[in-house]
């Protein structure tokens, strides 16, 4: 624990405007906690050079082993208050969270004063309650594994033998390139970004495979990863098995085409000419351009984006990489069953978005007619042209072609003319009239499905499965949180790119390789340096366990996200420090309290709520509510709300927590018994569209409010005093009405806590 605090409040940014300085320094060094606070000073402005020095000089003459800054946001100036590794810091947010967003109530005056004292003692207490974190260092592997020999795993592995990285390259086909190897030309890459271009994917399998540094495995498949990042023992059966030990992982396992059938109202099936864009590459590249029908060159193309005759969430995701891929599994392990990667339609459905790709596909075959068939003339009918960034140049060449007519157009229907054309009905066109268009050739969007989204890919040696958990919520794409960190799985370690990831182009996927190698790279280091890899790069904490007093319910190896913990015969935890991503969810799971960190744990939060003032009178002292608020959306939407001037109630006071998924019940009873009034969980949005930092934390706490509740009801205490809110980060300007409507609803109207004053 911090022994000894120096406690410094800052009077700058208008803090000492409002506040007077001297009661909040007897708040500290007159009052219970004087004892473990020999330094309690004020400075003007506490992040300059001056102030820096003399919390320096103060560490080193008083022997500090802790410094508690009560100023600004921590999120703010965290590079400046850094004081060596044996010197723990806290920041008190006297300033967003208190002082520009402090809204007076003439009912009942000093409550700024009062809210003050209580963040200085609360960050004081919290300080004290916390250890610097001892973590393990492993000697970890340095080899990476990318699977995958298509275009973004060939990219992964040579970014990675760059960075001076062994590389084990699996790829279960015969032969490398994947679907670029399909592929008649790609989207533009250079300048001018006006025409299609060879993929170039010849020269990078050339290079790949002179790479002294690059394995190549074909005919190769991942038997089992077994182990944690940095400590993985990777199992592959190439011609017979072999045992590699590996530090992470790059998924670049791409996609298969979406099921075909779905297209069956816009004629695909049913009428011979109506081809998918799949089927159209292969044909461009074998050298030509035929009809099925009869063989014949056609006369003219029709290339429709807008699919809205198919089922309604059913179509999108458009894949520019076009070749036929039989989905379906050469075959199942020996006795297993057979997997069918579309049990039912709605799994089988073309994926909701990417109309880029739609757009670029469309562009680029029309492209095809032109260059092969001169005297064709090819029709793009869209709903939704979307070409963003450089790609702007491309469609504007398509424009500038006679040969290619473009128009916005809803398509009604598409029917069989009596010689084998195609005729395809439209409204809403740029004309506005509706038309009908004739063609020879007819050709619908290719959908992408991530092949995660059918096969066991990875085959981890994890107590939570083999896979990747939920994947049916987001289409297959094994992405841990794309809105926040790109290329992170669900399994700290492995990192995917490409198609498997999210529906792009060519040009994106070596992109998507760059960086997804770079994390296995950042993954690597951290797990040697024994610290967090993300969302919590450079934490040192890891969860602790009291194992007797466990009661083997296995809570906790149920609810992490990541797999961070398997357990025993007997159900007992059996801790992969390098898994770990310190959200503290397991803290919140277990109901017997028996996991903490050295710096974050179910004591100090409690000590922190219960150095909050509670007034015995409601009505002469106000009422009081404590926010649980996680750090990565709420707490910076707070800050931000109150950059902006907003202000809410100044009954409220904020703890800030990892996760909502750390929230252990035992806060909520600490402060109802304490008299509070209500406590609101402030987090992120939970669901489809999930924006969790730690994936499953929001959603948890919500089952977990479930439990609260009746523990509230048997104390009788109405469980609608505890409330959890969503909120994300950009909508920052919402949160005071939040508050607002909690203190209406449920203050107001519930009353005074009926354990107050007890």
């Amino acid at each position: 624990m911090a022994e000894k605090l120096g406690v410094y409040i800052c009077s700058g940014c208008d803090i000492g405007k409002a506040l007077e300085m001297e009661p909040l320094l007897e708040a500290v060094s007159k009052g219970k906690l004087a004892s473990i606070c020999p330094v309690v000073k004020t400075n003007a402005v506490l992040c300059s050079p001056d102030a820096v020095a003399e919390i320096e000089a103060d560490i080193k003459a008083q022997g500090l082993d802790g410094v508690v800054l009560c100023a600004c946001s921590p999120r703010v100036k965290w590079d400046i208050f850094q004081f060596g590794q044996g010197v723990q810091v806290e920041r008190v947010n006297l300033r967003e969270q208190c002082v520009w967003s402090f809204r007076e109530d003439a009912k009942v005056p000093g409550l700024l004063p009062l809210m003050a004292k209580d963040y200085v003692k609360m960050g004081v207490m919290k300080l004290s309650k916390s250890r610097i974190p001892a973590p393990e260092v492993p000697e970890t592997f340095k080899t990476i594994m990318v699977l995958g020999g298509g275009f973004t795993g060939l990219n992964a592995a040579l970014e990675a033998a760059k960075l001076g990285k062994d590389v084990v390259l699996v790829e279960k086909a015969a032969t490398l390139g994947g679907k670029a190897a399909t592929m008649y030309k790609t989207f533009p890459m250079s300048h001018p970004y006006l025409k299609a271009e060879d993929t170039g994917i010849d020269g990078i399998i050339a290079e790949v495979t002179a790479n002294p540094k690059i394995k190549v495995l074909t005919n190769a498949s991942l038997v089992s990863l077994e182990g944690a990042p940095g400590l993985y023992s990777a199992t592959i059966n190439a011609g017979g098995e072999q045992k590699f030990d590996i530090g992470a992982v790059v998924l670049a396992t791409g996609w298969v085409p979406g099921d075909k059938s779905f297209l069956a109202p816009m004629g695909y099936g049913s009428i011979k000419n109506v081809v998918t864009a799949a089927e159209f590459e292969a044909m461009a590249k074998a050298g030509s351009i035929v009809r099925p029908s009869d063989g014949k060159a056609p006369a003219s193309v029709a290339f429709l984006t807008d699919v809205s005759l198919c089922t309604k969430d059913s179509v999108g995701g458009t894949a520019e990489v076009c070749a036929p891929v039989d989905p379906l599994p050469e075959k199942a392990p020996e006795g297993e069953p057979e997997v069918n990667p579309y049990p039912d339609k709605e799994n089988a459905k073309h994926l909701a978005y990417s109309s880029e790709l739609t757009s670029l596909v469309a562009l680029k075959q029309a492209g095809y007619v032109r260059e092969k068939l001169a005297e064709s003339v090819a029709f793009v009918l869209y709903d939704h042209m979307m070409v963003p960034g450089i790609n702007e140049r491309y469609y504007k060449a398509a424009q500038d072609d006679a040969g290619i007519m473009l128009s916005k157009a809803t398509i009604t229907k598409v029917t069989e003319d009596a010689d084998g054309g195609v005729i395809v009905a439209a409204k809403d066109t740029l004309l506005g009239a509706d038309v009908e268009i004739k063609a020879d050739l007819v050709v619908l969007p290719t959908a992408i499905v991530p092949v995660t989204a059918h096969e066991p890919t990875m085959n981890l040696v994890y107590r939570q499965g083999p896979g990747f958990p939920d994947l049916e919520l987001f289409d297959g794409f094994v992405d841990s949180n794309y809105i926040c960190f790109p290329y992170e799985t669900r399994r700290t370690g492995v990192y995917a790119a490409g198609c498997v990831r999210q529906p792009m182009t060519l040009a994106n996927a070596k992109e998507d390789a760059a960086g997804a190698v770079l994390k296995a790279v950042q993954c690597i280091g951290s797990a040697n340096r024994g610290v967090a890899v993300h969302p919590r790069s450079g934490d040192m904490s890891y969860p602790v366990f009291n194992f007797q007093r466990c009661t083997q319910c296995k809570r906790c190896t149920e609810e992490c996200p990541f797999g961070a913990l398997d357990d025993d015969e007997k159900g007992t935890p059996k801790p992969n420090p390098t898994r770990c991503r310190r959200c503290g969810t397991c803290m919140g799971a277990c109901p017997e309290r028996v996991i903490s960190f050295d710096n974050y744990n179910i004591d100090q939060i409690g000590s922190m709520i219960k150095e909050v003032y509670v007034p015995d009178d409601m009505v002469a002292g106000g009422p009081r509510v404590i926010v649980l608020a996680c750090e990565n959306d709420a707490y910076p939407a707070l800050d931000m709300a109150a950059f902006r001037g907003k202000s809410w109630s100044p009954y409220v006071r904020f703890v800030p927590v990892r996760c909502l998924g750390s929230v252990n019940a035992i806060w909520v009873a600490d402060a109802i018994s304490k008299g509070v009034d209500g406590v609101i969980m402030l987090g992120c949005k939970y669901g489809p569209d999930y924006q969790c930092h730690f994936v499953k934390g929001s959603e948890l706490c919500s089952r977990r409010k479930t439990n609260i509740a009746e523990s509230l009801g048997r104390l009788g205490v109405e469980a609608e005093r505890v409330e959890q809110y969503e909120v994300s980060i950009d909508e920052y300007d919402k949160v005071p009405a939040l508050i607002e409507r909690f203190m209406t609803e449920v203050i107001t109207k519930f009353g005074p806590n009926p354990f107050k004053g007890y």
